[in-house]
């Protein structure tokens, strides 16, 4: 699988196979490249619908121009714990920055997401996230604030009376439930305009089919959340668990 940077032609087939539909992972196999680079190639640049080779191929020379020079002989990255390879750590937090801007996510709270998820502890004081990505304590301060009204982080006092923001593994249910909830409420008001505008007019009959299709995607979202909340507390198999069949579904057993 090739490596280093995407050339102009590899580009051009990016813009080409956006043109035809083709999803990001059949693009990437198509260039024998790893999805990531795909996703994050075409996020950086525009987007599905607003990418252009020629301007992406631009805007990574300007960046690479633009980048830091070399660090002076003796000094060397903070290591990684766990004898991680700190660029491939992060190389991984860009591409997953990238995909929560793709589930709709503004850019910083992306980020700060991404930090707070990446980081053994799971939590990180407003000055560690401001030092880790190099922003203003209020840039922090107002993704946190959008982070916590989605219920996507905590906030917890540490010992030292610092505010911790935090993700666990509670946080993703937490925040399906609340999605769930919204679209509850704009059932609920989909539901008062149908007695506003008439059941029987072409409004009354919009709205009546919006709060049907939400209300079902509503229950749904909160039954699945609910059923698959173990998963979030069941210990992952191992690699030996995984491939000999004993591994442990929730609710089952590794045995017949």
């Amino acid at each position: 699988m090739p490596g280093g940077r995407l050339t102009q032609p590899e580009r051009q087939q990016i813009a080409l196979g956006l043109a035809d539909g083709l999803a990001y992972a059949e693009i990437a196999r198509r260039l024998e490249r790893p999805t990531s680079t795909i996703t994050r190639e075409v996020m950086r640049n525009g987007g599905p619908t607003g990418y252009r080779a020629d301007l992406a191929h631009r805007a990574t020379e300007h960046r690479a121009h633009r980048r830091k020079p070399a660090a002076p002989r003796g000094t060397s990255a903070a290591p990684q714990p766990h004898g991680r390879d700190a660029e491939a750590v992060r190389a991984y937090e860009e591409t997953f920055t990238t995909v929560m801007m793709a589930s709709g996510m503004p850019k910083m709270m992306a980020r700060v997401m991404a930090a707070l998820t990446l980081a053994d502890a799971g939590s990180l004081t407003a000055s560690e996230l401001a030092e880790r990505l190099q922003v203003s304590p209020a840039s922090i301060s107002k993704a946190v604030s959008f982070l916590d009204s989605q219920d996507l982080v905590r906030r917890e006092r540490d010992d030292r009376r610092r505010e911790r923001y935090s993700v666990d593994d509670d946080v993703w249910y937490q925040s399906m439930m609340a999605s769930a909830r919204a679209l509850a409420q704009i059932v609920e008001t989909a539901r008062e305009g149908v007695t506003v505008f008439g059941a029987r007019t072409p409004t009354g009959n919009r709205l009546e089919n919006v709060a049907r299709f939400l209300d079902f995607v509503s229950e749904t979202t909160t039954r699945a959340a609910e059923q698959a909340r173990a998963i979030l507390h069941t210990k992952a198999p191992t690699t030996d668990e995984a491939s000999d069949g004993t591994a442990t579904a929730p609710g089952g057993s590794g045995s017949s």
